[in-house]
């Protein structure tokens, strides 16, 4: 059976792991593959990247041998701008481009020096349980939690410094679909997010669901469908098997 391989970047703070459950809410013509980042889940023990391209870099070059074509990139926030970057590393590599990239949850890269303003330099402790606050993602009782803030505070702060350090570049666009998605109550606007039809000659969507920052959580159900029906049409063009 010929798989489409969906490569999953996580948000600010998290390991890849936040994307398994998907594997068994997805039709198996579809693989889901969570990509861990450097410093988290099971490559804890390796350092830290506060340089976005150099790390899309390392993760292209590490899955070059092993991806196999068809493939698509989706990304949450800090994941959104890893897997537009990969893309792109991708292609420097000779690979071919994603059949889609899914950007979800964040301002399109030529749209974030407002809304990345403060992050370049690293938080103190107090600023990242307060920015933890306010995205309604963390609760109290875990924020309240020394032992487990003090191992997932170097992660976070890293991964914002990714994001206020990024500049974007001029280069040649990518040619695959960018689908975004968005929270109607997250911060992210509708033009920052309209702004990623800048990144591609392709077509271009965008899909609004109810919810904050966090909605591919909270509305998990409804993202799947996005991802699953935009793929579908790939799956359909090139004669996949399908099984569901």
């Amino acid at each position: 059976m010929t798989q489409l391989t969906l490569l999953c970047l996580p948000y600010s703070g998290a390991s890849a792991m936040v994307y398994s459950r998907w594997r068994s809410k997805l039709p198996q013509w579809l693989k889901v593959q969570p990509v861990e980042l450097p410093g988290r889940g099971a490559r804890y023990g390796e350092p830290l990247h506060i340089d976005m391209r150099r790390l899309a870099l390392q993760l292209a070059q590490e899955q070059k041998n092993t991806l196999k074509a068809p493939y698509a990139l989706f990304g949450h926030s800090l994941g959104a701008l890893l897997a537009c970057e990969m893309a792109h590393a991708f292609r420097s590599l000779g690979c071919p481009e994603p059949v889609a990239l899914f950007a979800s949850g964040t301002a399109a890269p030529t749209l974030r020096a407002d809304y990345d303003r403060g992050f370049a330099e690293p938080k103190t402790d107090a600023e990242l349980i307060e920015q933890l606050r306010t995205l309604n993602g963390t609760s109290e009782e875990v924020l309240a939690n020394e032992e487990l803030m003090s191992l997932t505070l170097p992660i976070l702060r890293a991964d914002f410094q990714l994001c206020g350090r990024f500049e974007p570049l001029q280069r040649p666009l990518l040619k695959c679909p960018v689908h975004v998605l968005g929270g109607k109550t997250d911060r992210a606007t509708t033009e920052q997010l309209i702004g990623w039809s800048k990144e591609t000659r392709g077509s271009f969507s965008v899909d609004m669901l109810a919810g904050g920052h966090f909605f591919i959580h909270e509305h998990e159900a409804k993202v799947l469908k996005v991802i699953k029906d935009q793929l579908e049409v790939h799956h359909r063009r090139h004669g996949l098997m399908a099984l569901s």
